[in-house]
């Protein structure tokens, strides 16, 4: 029997996550380096549309769709959902396992190395070699880079976000579908989400998939001192982000922080304003393609760490940016 790859996927009302496409095409490298191993993924749960979720996963290049159904597994729970994915490792016998390093991929990451006397690598960035299996991996908030070997099967890993691109596969596949019903413990089911609510966001819908950011720091010095960065943010069709410590202090709801607690990012620009740059916060925005930092402490880490710096106040530099790009719109 061939080896075995298998992938934990997430998916939304639109389908497979960004996140969790950016793990299969790294899992697909990694199949063709262990000898051409079978790309199998697995959905649990409710699908809101099951043929765009199939048509993703074929042009992935995954060959057998795993589909966890039943009432239990109507609400959320990392026990659940382990315990499916469990269930398809030892269907398959599979050698790998991977999830995307989202909260809930290493959450569910975690409990299947648990359940399968597993070593786990998390935030894994690159694979260095398939036999044996070697990954360099974010360690110190990504700081550093830390190469890991995993000995045992199933190897688990998560991939940290936004490390490749999207890459549908040289042949796309039309998947083999099997529907199971998983069994549960009593223990497995303790445990779930009971209730969900909408948040509201007006400025900082779709923050990880924004191609720019504004992100704001203890220097903007209020919660009314965000209007400008706010303005910024509309002018540029961006999203705002904000620094663990602007949360902490009320400014700023948490879906918005960016940093190792919070969203990982990577746009095309990152604008920082106000922002020291401490090792939590660049783990989170050290992938964005352009960063312009706005800080009037020129030794900030933000400020030696960005491809561009303006030193000076923000609550000057952000309302002057913030007209030349109005003049030069109504003169365009």
């Amino acid at each position: 029997m061939s080896a075995t790859i298998v992938v934990y996927v997430e998916v939304d009302s639109a389908g497979v996550i960004e996140t969790a496409q950016e793990t299969l095409t790294l899992a697909r490298g990694l199949a063709a380096e262990h000898g051409g191993a079978a790309l199998h993924a697995v959905v649990v749960g409710p699908v809101d549309d099951e043929s765009t979720v199939e048509k993703q996963l074929g042009s992935l290049g995954v060959v057998e769709l795993h589909r966890a159904e039943g009432e239990d597994l109507a609400a959320y729970a990392g026990s659940t959902h382990a315990a499916a994915v469990v269930e398809v490792v030892q269907t398959t016998g599979a050698e790998v396992v991977i999830a995307g390093g989202s909260p809930r991929g290493t959450e569910i990451a975690a409990h299947v190395a648990v359940r399968t006397d597993a070593v786990m690598a998390a935030n894994v960035v690159t694979v260095d070699s398939a036999e044996p299996l070697t990954v360099s991996r974010q360690v110190m908030g990504g700081a550093a880079l830390e190469e890991m070997r995993l000995s045992t099967q199933p190897a688990v890993l998560t991939i940290a976000g936004h490390v490749c691109e999207v890459a549908p596969a040289p042949e796309p596949t039309v998947p083999q579908v099997n529907r199971f019903e998983p069994a549960f413990t009593d223990a497995d089911l303790r445990t779930r989400v009971v209730r969900t609510e909408e948040v509201e966001s007006d400025h900082t819908a779709a923050l990880t998939g924004a191609r720019v950011v504004v992100g704001g720091g203890r220097g903007v010095g209020s919660a009314d001192g965000f209007n400008d960065l706010l303005e910024l943010s509309d002018l540029l069709g961006g999203a705002i982000g904000v620094s663990r410590v602007v949360t902490s202090l009320g400014w700023r709801p948490h879906h918005e922080q960016v940093g190792q607690t919070g969203s990982r990012i990577s746009p095309d620009l990152y604008i920082a304003c106000g922002i020291s740059g401490a090792i939590q916060h660049w783990a989170g925005c050290q992938s964005a393609k352009t960063i312009l930092a706005i800080n009037n402490d020129a030794d900030a880490p933000m400020v030696t760490k960005a491809h561009y710096a303006v030193v000076g106040d923000l609550h000057e530099i952000v309302p002057a940016i913030n007209d030349e790009i109005r003049r030069r719109t109504v003169g365009a």
